[in-house]
C-alpha cells in the first residue's frame, strides 16, 4: 500500500526528530561525563582533607547527570505517574528498592521518577549488570561507586564476595543512603521463560508479568547494611563502628514499574523519542526492614511474595489502566510527578558551558606549553 503525502511528511518528521536528538544526546554526553570526571580529578585535594565534602559535591554532580538523561525522556513526553506509599516520608532514611526488571528504560525512569526525593539520587548506589561499565556512563558510575555484577551461576558465589566487600569499603564511607537492584537478574522478555520452568518444577505460582527474584544480592545487603540492634548480627564490619551514628537499612522499597499495554520504553527511544509520548508508571510499598525475615529460606519466601503480589497488581493495571487500591480502602490515589524545564535547562547549560571552560583552559595550557 502506497504511503501517502501527509503519512510520508510525518515518517520524515519523526526521523528528523530522533537525529537532532540524537546529534543532541551525544553532544551532552561529550560534554557532560569528561566535565563530572575533571572536576573530580582537580577537587581531589578537598577528598584528602575532607571526603565528606568531597562526596557531596561529587553526589550533586552525579545527581545533574542523571537529571540531563531524564530530561531526554521528560521533553520527549515520557512522564511518569506515582502510585501508593509516598517514598519523600523515607527519603532521608537508608532503604534498598526492589524493582521489576521489563526494559533497559527502567533506569532512565527512575533516574527521572527519583529526581525530586530530596538527597536520594546523590546518595544511592546502583547494582547493575557488568556490560553498563563499558557503556559511556560507566566511568561515571565507577567513580560514584556503583556495583558491576555478573550474571551466571559460575560467577555468582565470587560476585556475592565481591558485593559484601564492595558495600563494606563504600557504602557509608560516601555517605550513600539507597541502594537500588533488579532482583530477577535480567529483562522480562529474557528470563521469563526459565523462571516459568523453575516455578513449575518446584509447585511455585506461574507468573507472566514478573519473573521469580533470586535471593543471593538481597541477602547480602541485608546481612551487610542492616544495623546489629535490628536483627542481632553485626553487619558491615567495621564500616559500622566507623558510622556508628548510622540506623543502619530501615526500609525496603519495593518498586513496580507498569508501561502501558505492557509495552516497555527502551533506551533507544528514550533519546530518539521516536514513540508517542507515554505515561508510565511506577507503584511503590514500603516495609520496615525489621519486618524482612534474616534466614534464608524465610527471606527467599518473603521476597517471592514481594513478585508473586507485582504480578497482581501488574494484572490488575493492563486489566483497567490502574493499580489497585490499598486494602481497606476503596479507590487508588495517583500522583503526577514534575520536573522543572527550568531547572533542566539549568542544568544543561552549566554542562555545556563547563565543556566550554575545560576547552578554553585546555586550549591555553597547549599554547602556554607547546
Amino acid at each position: 500500500m502506497a504511503m501517502t503525502l501527509e503519512q510520508a511528511q510525518r515518517v520524515g518528521y519523526t526521523c528528523l526528530k530522533a537525529l537532532l536528538r540524537f546529534a543532541f544526546m551525544v553532544a551532552n554526553n561529550l560534554v557532560a561525563i569528561p566535565s563530572y570526571v575533571l572536576y573530580l580529578i582537580v577537587l581531589q585535594p578537598l577528598r584528602i582533607l575532607d571526603s565528606k565534602s568531597f562526596w557531596y559535591i561529587e553526589g550533586v554532580l552525579f545527581k545533574w547527570l542523571l537529571a540531563m538523561v531524564a530530561s531526554w525522556g521528560w521533553w520527549a513526553g515520557y512522564t511518569v505517574v506515582e502510585w501508593g506509599d509516598d517514598v519523600k516520608a523515607v527519603s532521608e532514611d537508608e532503604a534498598m528498592v526492589l524493582v521489576n526488571h521489563q526494559a533497559t528504560g527502567d533506569v532512565c525512569t527512575l533516574m527521572m521518577c527519583l529526581q525530586d526525593k530530596g538527597t536520594v539520587v546523590r546518595q544511592m548506589m546502583w547494582l547493575m549488570d557488568h556490560i553498563f561499565k563499558y557503556t559511556n556512563f560507566g566511568i561515571v558510575s565507577l567513580i560514584h561507586g556503583d556495583f558491576f555484577i555478573r550474571q551466571g551461576r559460575t560467577h555468582r558465589d565470587q560476585q556475592l564476595v565481591l558485593l559484601r566487600e564492595h558495600l563494606e569499603k563504600y557504602y557509608r564511607s560516601r555517605n550513600r543512603k539507597w541502594i537500588v537492584l533488579f532482583p530477577e537478574g535480567g529483562f522480562l522478555r529474557k528470563r521469563r521463560e526459565t523462571s516459568q520452568a523453575f516455578a513449575k518444577k518446584n509447585n511455585l505460582p506461574f507468573l507472566k508479568h514478573v519473573t521469580l527474584p533470586r535471593i543471593g544480592a538481597t541477602q547480602v545487603i541485608l546481612k551487610t547494611l542492616v544495623a546489629p540492634q535490628e536483627n542481632g548480627t553485626p553487619s558491615g564490619g567495621d564500616a559500622v563502628r566507623k558510622e556508628s551514628k548510622s540506623k543502619g537499612l530501615q526500609w525496603v522499597i519495593d518498586t513496580t514499574i507498569a508501561y502501558p499495554k505492557a509495552e516497555p520504553i527502551d533506551i533507544q527511544t528514550w533519546i530518539l523519542g521516536y514513540r508517542q509520548p507515554t505515561v508510565t508508571h511506577v507503584h511503590y510499598r514500603i516495609f520496615p526492614v525489621k519486618d524482612v525475615p534474616a534466614e534464608p529460606e524465610a527471606l527467599t519466601n518473603w521476597l517471592y511474595q514481594r513478585f508473586i503480589e507485582k504480578e497482581d497488581l501488574l494484572t490488575h493495571f493492563y486489566e483497567t489502566g490502574a493499580f489497585p487500591p490499598p486494602k481497606g480502602q476503596t479507590k487508588a490515589i495517583s500522583r503526577e510527578m514534575t520536573l522543572s524545564n527550568l531547572w533542566l535547562v539549568a542544568i544543561q547549560s552549566f554542562a555545556f558551558l563547563s565543556g566550554g571552560m575545560w576547552y578554553c583552559l585546555f586550549q591555553y595550557l597547549y599554547h602556554c606549553l607547546f
